[in-house]
């Protein structure tokens, strides 16, 4: 009975709502193929553009793609300068793409860092945007989990010496408010490219109830049908309904 549920019944009942992606793997993709690194990187944008669009397909409400975490300004300079450029020019060729699909785009993460020319890129774009209500789509960039947690703990403390709440108050519910991203549902599924079986201080409190999909295919190589896969795991996982890759891959037509 399971095999015989209609795509409509998988569409309704258990797809998820939020998708994390730690997109893993451009850097040992690019060196397999005698490549520098910064190949892979630029590889790994093609991959971006087919995972939002499938999620916009199967109407996911948010998907969130970790793009540079806070750790990772410990690589090489050439290699953050080059992903910077990257950032900044696929900003400027994708929101219009992003725009013209209703598709809502947030940078979230410590943006203070950035260049004055890139943050000021990434306010036009999310400007741009800013009114459309269809999926919404988080880069995380300069991100971490702790971070994270921390701003909303720091947020809180301000409200306080203000009068605003007590300290009695503080509950999860309260927490949770003052996180990124918390007008959004937790995250259903986070899916991790490369084979790494870990989640390097990604959404530590918007995850906490995820089901974590890894899969050894590098992120240059995760495609639409990788997509459809995991969320046909998702699926078997939470909701036992038997689907396969290929019932959850024509949702997408």
């Amino acid at each position: 009975m399971a095999d015989s549920i209609g795509e409509s019944a998988i569409s309704s009942q258990a797809l998820p709502k939020h998708i994390a992606v730690i997109m893993d793997g451009n850097g040992r993709w690019a060196k397999a193929k005698g490549k520098p690194r910064v190949f892979g990187h630029k590889a790994g944008v093609d991959s971006v553009r087919k995972t939002i669009s499938a999620a916009n397909r199967l109407n996911v409400k948010a998907i969130t793609l970790f793009a540079f975490s806070s750790e990772n300004w410990r690589r090489p300079e050439d290699e953050v300068s080059l992903l910077m450029e990257l950032f900044i020019s696929v900003l400027s060729r994708e929101v219009k793409r992003l725009h013209k699909n209703n598709i809502q785009l947030r940078i979230i993460g410590d943006k203070s860092r950035f260049s004055k020319r890139l943050q000021t890129k990434i306010r036009e774009s999310e400007e741009l945007t800013a009114n459309n209500d269809g999926m919404v789509l988080n880069v995380a960039a300069n991100y971490g989990g702790k971070w994270d947690i921390t701003q909303a703990v720091k947020n809180i403390a301000q409200d306080i010496e203000q009068g605003l709440y007590r300290s009695d108050q503080i509950d999860e519910a309260l927490l949770s408010s003052k996180m990124t991203m918390s007008d959004l549902p937790e995250v259903d599924l986070l899916i991790r490219t490369s084979g790494e079986c870990r989640i390097s201080n990604f959404m530590l409190w918007q995850m906490a109830y995820a089901e974590m999909y890894f899969t050894e295919q590098y992120w240059p190589d995760f495609d639409e049908q990788s997509l459809a896969e995991a969320v046909a795991w998702f699926v078997n996982r939470e909701r036992r309904f038997g689907c396969t890759g290929e019932q959850i891959h024509a949702l997408m037509k």
